[in-house]
Formats: structure tokens, C-alpha cells, sequence
């Protein structure tokens, strides 16, 4: 659930670094992200400000739409960014594993980098880099929706809660969790602002992902959206299933509808929702909307959403022990996909950017996926690169393909098996550093 807290400027020079050692010249002697990735927005946001919803200090929640005239196909993008439900991790004390914006969103929200950089997705197109071009994408001059996160609570949250210091030394937190409030009058807004929608996809990274699988059904049924025209991609917010005690998640399932007091929420789905295994979301959308379109995309050694769903109920896990449960827990989710004809995925194993979390996010370098990868054979060795010990012998499915095909109205279930491809790859091995020293 970690994702951008900002693009600095050693990442700039470290990309004018790479270029350089590609031979490629640079005059300028001040640069900017502008200079260095050919990607991000300049859209003429709209921001809303709708009375009584809140960040989780009690402050006015915002979020920002792109209203392009010559589009009638919309895209609503959650926002990642941590979870908390208690003293630990609603304080600030847990670090990486608590809840993004805390202090609450400032106007200029939505032109910082974070924002205006993160999701090619929003953006419409694949960033380019030194020596790898922009890319346009299936969401290219779609309209947009971008909902910030600052309530921890995945979007969905339905509760108003004060947290104790368990020392007894700081002062308790008043903390609102309010996130299914503010997506719900976000939804009744663009209803009203977008009266005839052709296609619609809901998405959102970490956080963002859960919450575009368990908002899509009021998103479906407060816009109108039209059968076969609805589109959903989760980025790296599983919801996995999680039946009785013995389950994986069941813990932190448990905890969060408790602290979020989810059964205020739940209530609303279809019967086809089961109450008691928030992983049958995957069941209830198939069900209730079988011309409709679901994706899922993460990858099998995600370090980040698994140390979330396990590290603070297992306690003594280490790092093999939770991919161990996070690749369990990802299996029983593709079999569950597996089932239904209208659910798409696309699973890489690693990408050594933001612990292997979110996909979508930055840039898609890293994102594809081959089911066939394998070691190079004894003869392929001197192959280009010669670092390079994997090779994909049929082809790599990009994610700027994965989702046009997607959106085109196919069916794709991609899932790659253990590689070190992104590890080793040259590129990667350039970009991925710089990227991870600015988040």
C-alpha cells in the first residue's frame, strides 16, 4: 500500500545519469521532471469540495475532475496509500504501514508530482524515459475522476473512532473513517456531472485497488452505467478469500471490518455478497454483472500489500513466511477468477520497484508478462543481453497491450511463474534504483 511520495530531484539526475551513459547528450545545466520523463498531466482539473465529507482529521475532503468534451468514456482512479485501525498505525508509529495524508488534502493537491505523475492510467499514456518513447494507452482523453486517499480505510471505511495511546503518554486520535461516505457523494457528483457515459472503468492502486472491486457496484448502479460497458482493474488491493479462522486474511479481514465498521457497508451489496468472506466479491461481481469486465493485476512477490494482510496477525513471520501465504492466498484468488468467463488477469512475478507493488503505477516497465519464461538454455547464452539469464521464448505481454486488448472486450489470464527476468534486466536494473529512492 505504499506508493509516491515524491519525484525528487536526485531521481531527475539520476535519469540525466542514465541517459549520459546511453551516449545520450545533455545541454541542460538545470533540469526538471519535465526535462527527463515525457509523461504526467496538464489537465484542467476541476476540484470538489462537497459538504460534510471529511479526511480522517475532520478536514474537508477533495477530490479533482477532467471534464474532456470529446469524450464520453470515463475513468475513476482510487488512490493507494496505507490502512489503519489502530493507536499503532492511525499515529503514525507503524511508519510504511499506516495511512497516507493524515493532515488532510491542500488545494494544490492534485498538481503535485504524486498526482499529477503516478498513474499512466489517468494520464493516458506509458511515461517515457532515456531511450524508451512515451506510449499511448487505452484510457488516452478518457474523462477523470481522481480520488485522493486520507481516510485509512481503503475508501470504504464507515466510522467514526477514537484511538487510545496504549502508553498512556500521547493524547487520543479522533480519526475518521469515513472513506464510504466521501465515495458515495463523489459517485452521486459525477452523475450528475456526466450524463451520458459509453465505457466506464473503475481502478485504484493498493488501497485504491480494494476499493475499486468493492465500490464498483455503486459505481455501476448510481451512474447508470450500461450493461457490458463497465470495466474494472484492481491494482494490488486483493480482497482474497478469507471464508472461516483457518483463511490467510481472515485476521485482518476481522479487524478491518471492526475498526471500519464494514457490516454498515456490506449491507448494500447484492445477496450474491457474502458477508461473512469479503473475498467473494470476485463471485458477487461475475454474478451480478456477467457482460461486464474485471481485471486483476499484482505481482506473486508483492512485499508491501502481503506485509499488510499478515506481518501484525503472525506474529515472528518473516519475509519468505509472508510471500508464502501472499502466494497461497494469490492462488485462491485466480482459481475464483478462473471461474468466470468476464474476469482478466495479469500476474507478474517480480519488478524490483516499490517492493514488487502496484503495476499500473509510474511507469509500466517491468509490468508485462510471459507464462512461458524459463532460464536461457546452455546455447542461448551469448543472446543479447548476455547479463540477462531468462528469456521469454514466445512473446511478453505488456501491460499498454494487456489492457487494450482487455478493453477491446477480450479475456486474458496471465500468470508468470518464478523469474529473475526484471532483476537482471539492464533497463531495469538503471530505472529501478532511482525510482526507489524517491519513494
Amino acid at each position: 500500500m505504499k506508493t509516491t511520495k515524491r519525484i525528487s530531484i536526485n531521481l531527475l539526475k539520476s535519469f540525466v545519469g542514465a541517459s549520459l551513459a546511453f551516449c545520450v547528450s545533455s545541454g541542460a545545466s538545470a533540469v526538471g521532471i519535465e526535462d527527463i520523463v515525457d509523461g504526467g498531466n496538464n489537465f484542467a482539473w476541476e476540484r470538489v469540495e462537497i459538504p460534510g465529507t471529511k479526511c480522517s482529521d475532520g478536514s474537508q475532503y477533495k477530490f479533482w475532475v477532467h471534464d474532456n468534451p470529446g469524450s464520453r468514456n470515463l475513468l475513476v482512479m482510487y488512490e493507494g496509500g496505507g490502512a489503519c485501525w489502530d493507536y499503532e498505525t492511525c499515529s503514525g508509529a507503524a511508519g510504511l504501514l499506516g495511512a497516507a495524508n493524515p493532515n488532510g488534502l491542500p488545494d494544490d493537491y492534485i498538481t503535485q508530482q504524486k498526482a499529477q505523475y503516478v498513474s499512466p492510467l489517468v494520464n493516458g499514456a506509458d511515461p517515457g524515459f532515456p531511450l524508451r518513447p512515451k506510449t499511448d494507452i487505452a484510457t488516452k482523453d478518457w474523462d477523470v475522476a481522481y480520488m485522493p486517499y486520507c481516510t485509512g480505510d481503503v475508501h470504504v471505511g464507515n466510522n467514526i473512532t477514537t484511538y487510545n495511546d496504549p502508553a498512556g503518554i500521547s493524547p487520543p486520535i479522533n480519526f475518521h473513517h469515513m472513506g464510504y461516505n466521501n465515495s458515495i457523494a463523489a459517485l452521486d457528483f459525477l452523475n450528475n456531472k456526466f450524463k451520458r457515459i459509453n465505457k466506464f472503468l473503475i481502478t485504484g492502486f493498493s488501497a485504491g485497488g480494494v476499493a475499486s472491486g468493492a465500490l464498483y457496484h455503486e459505481a455501476h448502479e448510481r451512474l447508470g452505467i450500461k450493461r457490458g460497458k463497465g470495466y474494472m482493474l484492481n491494482d494490488s488491493g486483493p480482497l482474497f478469500p478469507a471464508a472461516d479462522a483457518s483463511a490467510n486474511s481472515r485476521q485482518l479481514h476481522e479487524t478491518i471490518s471492526i475498526a471500519w465498521d464494514m457490516n454498515s457497508v456490506l449491507t448494500n451489496l447484492p445477496d450474491s455478497f457474502n458477508p461473512d468472506d469479503m473475498g467473494s466479491v470476485t463471485d458477487m461481481l461475475a454474478d451480478e454483472y456477467p457482460n461486464d469486465h474485471f481485471a486483476y493485476t499484482g505481482y506473486s512477490t508483492d512485499l508491501n500489500f502481503s506485509r499488510f494482510s499478515y506481518e501484525r496477525f503472525y506474529p515472528g513471520i518473516d519475509t519468505a513466511g509472508i510471500l508464502a501465504l501472499w502466494q497461497e492466498d494469490q492462488q485462491l484468488l485466480i482459481s475464483k477468477m478462473n471461474n468466470y468467463d468476464n474476469f482478466s488477469y495479469i500476474i507478474p512475478w517480480n519488478r524490483p520497484i516499490n517492493d514488487s507493488h502496484c503495476s499500473t503505477i509510474l511507469t509500466f516497465l517491468g509490468s508485462h508478462a510471459c507464462p512461458s519464461v524459463r532460464k536461457k538454455y546452455w546455447y542461448e547464452a551469448l543472446e543479447w543481453p548476455q547479463t540477462q539469464s531468462w528469456k521469454c521464448p514466445g512473446a511478453f505481454t505488456s501491460m499498454t497491450n494487456f489492457l487494450s486488448s482487455w478493453i477491446g472486450g477480450n479475456t486474458l489470464r496471465l500468470e508468470e511463474p518464478y523469474n529473475l527476468y526484471n532483476q537482471e534486466d539492464p533497463g531495469m536494473q538503471i530505472i529501478g534504483p532511482q525510482i526507489n529512492s524517491a519513494l
